[in-house]
């Protein structure tokens, strides 16, 4: 059972990302800001819900939330300044488009640029302990989801249909045989960095 929230008097603001051991695409982000009373018998971190389950909650979550937005930092920029602060950016730029100004973000992961002005608490699998979290990690994944699916049409060879860009043996294998496109992220060993040599 998630917990509704982590205090009772602040307006709080879930956080968390998607992408950020993909080998190709963008991170994602997303804040929500959700009612004090919101529940769901689906909800949960996205990694523990079906792709049906989580497509199915991001309607319900996008109608009932106070305020929710989404950020994306694109894989050039994860190759500028890395992925762990892109991740951190994406966040920033969720949480700037929020129409509720939250006053207190709870931030999936033990780690966090702290956001001017709001203060911020670091929950490890958060995504799985508040449903404002929980609400976030679903929207950062659907919305990067439907991104890779995009992609997957101008670049099939890599089968981001299924993978969505993650470091499986067939996307590996599929950048040994046609090489990196250009959304692959330069800044990642997205192949062996060794071949072994016939002797």
């Amino acid at each position: 059972m998630l917990k509704p929230f982590h205090q009772e008097i602040l307006i709080e603001a879930g956080c968390d990302e998607a992408g950020r051991g993909c080998l190709a695409g963008p991170v994602f982000a997303a804040a929500v800001i959700l009612p004090k009373d919101f529940h769901h018998p689906l909800l949960n971190d996205s990694k523990q819900v079906t792709e049906e389950h989580r497509y199915e909650l991001r309607p319900i979550i996008e109608k009932h939330a106070v305020s929710y937005a989404v950020g994306i930092v694109d894989h050039e920029e994860i190759d500028a300044i890395n992925i762990l602060k892109a991740s951190f950016k994406a966040m920033h730029l969720a949480i700037d488009k929020l129409t509720t100004a939250p006053q207190l973000l709870l931030i999936d992961g033990n780690r966090f640029t702290t956001y001017p002005t709001i203060p911020h608490e670091c929950i490890i699998k958060g995504d799985g302990i508040y449903a404002s979290i929980a609400a976030a990690s679903i929207l950062a994944k659907t919305y990067r989801d439907d991104y890779m699916m995009q992609l997957h049409d101008q670049f099939p060879q890599y089968n981001w249909n299924s993978n969505k860009g993650y470091a499986t043996l067939k996307h590996r294998n599929a950048i040994e045989a046609h090489g990196m496109s250009p959304y692959h992220r330069k800044s990642f060993q997205c192949l062996p960095s060794q071949l072994e040599l016939d002797l």
